[in-house]
């Protein structure tokens, strides 16, 4: 057994001061307060002034170290982008495929459930971004790339569901029907609204329907207005659980604010929306032909329409606690929430049973090391 001591801990829900974590065999055997007796022969690890806490859980991750989910996907590259995000505080993530034809999105749904099945470090399912969205709302997607959803989409979709520890499918309500989400969602699917500019009627009967999520909430949908509130006003009044990228460059931090107040701890959850770049030192990459160009905090197509995010989520939580949110609602929007999203009861939380991954960072909230089943990757 092995204990972790350090100035705070985060179980997920709240801050614990001078508390200790004991591990074993992979997993949280307790949390143990400050001053409470600790299990005797045990390693006993101080870490200092930081905050640990658990792995953080990324539900949206193009890619990393230099790799792309795409048409050259398989175990090997999945493995590569993990282990990317796990040095960038990230022990859990859902490899995220942009809309691509069909026989990319079949493959990469073959490479994530041999993924699975290896049990390898770090993955937790799969998230496919489109095809089936608004060209009207495409963003950095390929408009040629971009269909509605047919019969054999949903059969094959159901089936990768069934399959894989989590599928989260991002889906535009002009693109599927609601029998198409219901069938989804019956199958285990988390159907998420994003790349539309559907109305807050059509948000809200997509949600009847089942869909559970917004993909990066006020990015690639219509603006909230006072007659026309879109997928923004129905996110921020139904229980439509939203993940949003906390860069300082996505949204504005007013924007932020008003999801903050607006969706309860629990329905709001960071993501990275991280690309190749990510882990890497290199300034460009190529998305479906096109070169996305990395620039002071920026992945920009050379029109300058936005390409995903330039950031981890440590930096996130670290860029909302600038902005005046409170450390432990941050640090839960990297953790426990997005790990619930995806039912990885497991993941995102320091309680007896979970997966001892974990991180330490510094009461800046940079990242110091990280352990993966209570062994140290970094730091």
């Amino acid at each position: 057994m092995q204990i972790f001591r350090a100035a705070q801990v985060f179980d997920g829900w709240e801050l614990h001061p001078g508390a200790a974590v004991s591990v074993a065999e992979g997993r949280v055997v307790a949390l143990h307060p400050q001053g409470s007796e600790l299990p005797e022969g045990a390693a006993l690890e101080e870490l200092g002034g930081g905050i640990l806490a658990p792995g953080f859980v990324d539900l949206q991750v193009n890619g990393g170290d230099g790799q792309m989910i795409g048409p050259a996907t398989d175990t090997g590259q999945i493995r590569r982008i993990c282990a990317a995000h796990i040095r960038l505080g990230a022990t859990a993530i859902l490899p995220t495929l942009i809309s691509d034809r069909a026989e990319v999105t079949r493959k990469v749904i073959a490479a994530g459930v041999a993924a699975a099945q290896a049990e390898l470090p770090g993955f937790a399912g799969l998230h496919l971004e489109g095809p089936h969205l608004d060209p009207r709302r495409a963003g950095a997607h390929d408009r040629a790339r971009l269909r509605p959803m047919a019969a054999e989409d949903l059969a094959a979709l159901c089936e990768a569901a069934r399959a894989l520890p989590a599928l989260l499918l991002t889906v535009a309500p002009e693109a599927v029907t609601q029998e198409q989400i219901h069938a989804l969602r019956q199958a285990g699917a988390i159907v998420s609204l994003g790349h539309t500019g559907c109305s807050a009627t059509e948000a809200r009967a997509a949600h009847d329907a089942g869909a559970q999520c917004v993909t990066h909430l006020f990015n690639a949908m219509g603006g909230l207005e006072s007659r026309a509130p879109g997928l923004v006003g129905a996110a921020l009044t139904t229980p439509l659980k939203a993940g949003i990228i906390a860069d300082g460059v996505h949204v504005a931090p007013e924007a932020l604010q008003i999801a903050l107040q607006m969706k309860p701890e629990d329905a709001l959850f960071l993501v990275s929306d991280a690309m190749a770049v990510a882990g890497s030192a290199a300034d460009r990459f190529t998305l479906n032909g096109r070169e996305i160009l990395r620039r002071a905090g920026r992945l920009t197509l050379a029109d300058g329409t936005l390409a995903g995010a330039d950031i981890s989520l440590p930096q996130s939580v670290a860029h909302l606690v600038g902005l005046g949110v409170p450390p432990a609602r941050a640090l839960a929007m990297a953790s426990r929430v997005p790990a619930d999203v995806i039912g990885a009861r497991d993941r995102g939380r320091i309680r007896p049973g979970a997966r001892a991954d974990l991180v330490l960072l510094s009461p800046e909230m940079a990242l110091q090391a990280v352990w993966l089943g209570g062994a140290p990757v970094i730091g």
